[in-house]
């Protein structure tokens, strides 16, 4: 059984938060909350979810996690504001374990990143393709993208191959 870390925040996209978890759920992986506060309940932007932050991503340690997951909606962006969200992940990169990030979750990637990002191919929401061509990756427009440690994909429409991709890699 793996762990597998959710770093979510206010406003993420319900669907691309629950099809994954419910994948991991089901391969027999366990998923932990991770976010800014560690007790918050933060609540999709559907208003389909509502998710409780179980630890603070800063005081955690990385390597205690074999995955990590970024749902989109507007979380990402909320959530690349947080210094201890950042090194969380910039930490998660760093373990070389996959990363899985749809939709704007591509956004706490850039923003954690060091160069990390460049060279690889990767998709995400239209918006974000410009943020990510910045950071020198290499954007396309496909349902899901696996390029080394990093699993992207595009939209909640996506979510289902998204889930697929992520736990072929677990």
């Amino acid at each position: 059984m793996s762990k597998i870390a959710f770093v979510v925040g206010p406003e993420f996209e319900d669907t691309e938060f629950r099809v994954p978890f419910d994948a991991v759920k089901q391969a027999g992986h366990e998923p932990e909350m991770l976010g800014k506060k560690k007790g918050e309940t933060v609540e999709g932007k559907q208003h389909k979810e509502k998710v409780e932050i179980r630890h603070t991503a800063g005081e955690e340690d990385p390597a205690r996690y074999d995955a990590l997951v970024i749902p989109g909606g507007h979380s990402p962006d909320q959530l690349r504001m947080d210094p201890g969200v950042v090194s969380f992940v910039k930490k998660f990169i760093a373990t070389g374990k996959p990363i899985a990030a749809i939709c704007h979750g591509p956004q706490l990637l850039v923003e954690a990143a060091d160069d990390q990002v460049r060279g690889k191919q990767m998709t995400s929401w239209p918006s974000v393709r410009k943020e990510l061509e910045l950071a020198g990756a290499r954007w396309v427009d496909r349902e899901v993208v696996v390029d080394g440690q990093f699993i992207t994909s595009r939209n909640p429409h996506d979510a289902p191959a998204f889930a697929r991709a992520l736990i072929e890699r677990l």
